[in-house]
């Protein structure tokens, strides 16, 4: 027999081969009704798996936070078993689940899947869902997994990559897949599923291999949060920045500049908002500012490496027969700055700050609004400090992030990627050191991380910030990254204390990633109502007749004394329109001046989304605004 230890620490004994889903239903029949997956001796295992030696069990349901993923990753095949009935001969590439659903990636035959097909496949879908089909877990060898798959050129890939002589494989009736599961009991369980997408995906993220055909979708336990979930789907298509961008006049893109974006001056007015924020924030943390040329000559990317790693996709000319490139990374010109001093351990850690426009050569159709650009504003930091401050200073750094994040009402979460498997610079002892000194940096902050093994950088370690906004969408966002190559390369070193000559460690930070994406971001977190400080016009005054403009700008000129962004509108149109367009364009405030405002000397305001009006001394509401804006931001 074999004894099996439960979560409140009961044994229970239970024949040794018999089914994870027979042992459930030993403990109690109306817990077996909500099991999803077991997680047995802390391994995660299909309720078809067998139990093999004694361990200690948990039964995974829907409540519990695995479910939806395994949940998804089981859809995932669900899709690729309909895409083999309805497309025979098609091959798959790998399924994964991702932060909202899953997708798979498919070389579909004789077919070029659009999103209007997908309505034919989620009914196959649900056909097979109907079948109640079993979700049968297999271990075989290389050797039998290769024939298994000879016709898939895909699966005999990822078959050829597994180290071990072990692959595991999951079937439901004509269709089977190489895969680590687990998965649910059967196709029955899925029920509550849509299909969202269709793009082109190139095999392994490589341009030199083939394009696929990527399907995305998602799944959920019950039909209200799948129909949640759509809702969400719709809020965020009218929150798009592109859409919001062109109602609000803040930005254009010209077919004269496919990818680089045009600032229009309410647009300006909101990027030197974010920008001024930006500087204030760093000047209290200790940065200083610098500037760095946009073109710089080949000799420098050469040192850099960026020549030969990143040439295709840097803009480059000739300038008195010598080769430049516009920049596409403030770094190689921050490390000039660095050198052109010399240093002591007195100066350490240095903080350099930039915010340069950088340029990308990025594929036409890959270009989207301010997300995917050409040109942009990287808000770089990089800071030179000694090895025994690396802890403290990147702590310091990770509050910084969070103090700026919280002030837009952004929550996130770390991922600490690791020294790569095979391509990476510098002694692993080196990279063990820092890998644990950004660890520490997160723990001496407050902050748990998640690891991604071998995801670091050729030449160091990273923590990355994912920002989740009020649509519940994650975004890639701050960076911080240890580099051991680029002081190297350039020869950078500070004076110890001891008078020898040391190479500080290089630290590359970015707290927005780039002003571009983040206002596009910003955008769509506020649906383009912005908050007051941040908005490009806070205040819109509208006269009620001709009589009382005098009046009118009076008021303009003494809040602008207070850097209060006003706005007039004099046009010639209905009182009750101007008021509800004041409101379509989501500005903070509108004042309505009409004979008892000039009168009293007071201004009547309403704020964005409200209908009440309040009516107060200027005086009074200049305190208020400025009141308002220190407290926000």
């Amino acid at each position: 027999m074999i004894k099996v230890t439960l979560k409140d620490g009961k044994i229970k004994e239970f024949n040794e081969g018999i089914s994870f889903n027979e042992v459930v239903k030993g403990i109690s029949i109306s817990l077996a009704k909500e099991a999803i997956v077991v997680k047995f001796n802390n391994e995660l295992l299909s309720l078809n798996d067998k139990l093999l030696c004694d361990g200690t069990l948990e039964v995974i349901t829907n409540k519990d936070k695995e479910a939806l993923d395994i949940l998804n990753h089981s859809t995932a095949h669900l899709l690729a078993h309909a895409i083999k009935r309805l497309y025979p001969g098609s091959m798959f590439g790998v399924g994964p689940t991702i932060e909202e659903g899953f997708y798979y990636d498919l070389d579909i035959k004789d077919a070029n899947i659009t999103i209007n097909d997908l309505a034919k496949i989620e009914k196959e879908m649900h056909k097979i869902a109907d079948e109640n089909i079993s979700i049968i877990h297999t271990i075989v060898n290389k050797s039998e997994a290769l024939a298994e798959f000879k016709e898939d050129v895909y699966k005999q890939e990822i078959i050829n990559d597994i180290e071990e002589d072990k692959v595991n494989i999951y079937t439901q009736s004509d269709y089977k897949d190489v895969c680590r599961g687990p998965h649910v009991i059967s196709t029955s369980k899925i029920k509550h599923f849509k299909l969202l997408n269709v793009a082109g995906a190139y095999w392994r993220g490589d341009s030199n291999n083939k394009m696929l055909t990527r399907i995305y979708g998602i799944s959920f336990f019950k039909a209200s949060d799948l129909e949640d979930y759509l809702k969400l789907i719709e809020e965020r298509k009218e929150r798009d920045h592109r859409k919001i961008g062109k109602d609000l006049d803040l930005f254009m893109i010209s077919e004269y500049g496919p990818g680089f974006p045009f600032w229009l001056p309410k647009g300006m007015l909101l990027k030197n908002a974010l920008t001024d924020f930006w500087m204030d924030i760093h000047t209290n943390a200790g940065y200083q500012f610098i500037q760095t040329p946009i073109m710089l000559n080949r000799e420098l990317w050469e040192t850099s490496g960026h020549w030969f790693n990143y040439k295709e996709n840097m803009y480059t000319s000739t300038i008195d027969d010598k080769e430049f490139a516009i920049k596409p990374m403030n770094c190689p010109g921050g490390m000039l700055v660095y050198k052109n001093s010399i240093h002591s351990y007195r100066d350490l850690p240095l903080r350099l700050a930039e915010l340069g426009l950088v340029h990308r050569h990025e594929a036409s159709g890959a270009l989207s609004g301010l997300f995917r650009v050409r040109s942009f504003t990287q808000d770089d930091a990089h800071i030179f400090m000694t090895e025994e401050q690396i802890t403290d200073e990147i702590a310091s750094i990770i509050n910084l992030y969070k103090k700026v994040y919280d002030v837009f009402g952004l929550s996130f979460h770390i991922e600490l990627s690791t020294r790569p498997e095979k391509k990476y610079i510098g002694d692993i002892a080196i990279w063990d050191k820092t890998e644990k000194a950004l660890a520490d940096a997160c723990h001496k902050a407050g902050f748990d991380f998640k690891v991604n093994p071998g995801d670091g950088a050729f030449y160091g370690p990273k923590l990355d910030f994912k920002l989740r906004d009020s649509m519940n969408r994650i975004w890639q966002c701050g960076t911080i990254q240890l580099d051991m190559n680029l002081p190297e390369r350039f020869d950078l070193t500070y004076i110890a204390e001891d008078g020898s000559k040391k190479r500080p460690v290089m630290a590359h930070r970015a707290l927005f990633g780039s002003l571009e994406r983040f206002i596009g971001i910003l955008t769509e977190h506020y649906a383009g109502a912005y908050p007051t400080w941040l908005a490009p016009y806070q205040v819109r005054i509208i006269p009620v007749a001709d009589k009382h403009i005098p009046y009118v700008n009076q008021v303009k000129e003494e809040l602008m004394k207070h850097k209060i962004r006003v706005e007039v509108d004099f046009r010639d149109e209905k009182l009750g329109y101007k008021i509800r367009e004041a409101q379509t364009k989501k500005v903070p405030y509108t004042l309505v001046i009409g004979d008892n405002e000039v009168k009293d000397n007071t201004i009547t305001y309403r704020k964005h989304k409200s209908t009440e009006q309040v009516t107060m001394a200027l005086a009074e509401f200049e305190l208020y605004l400025e009141e308002e804006i220190k407290n926000l931001r």
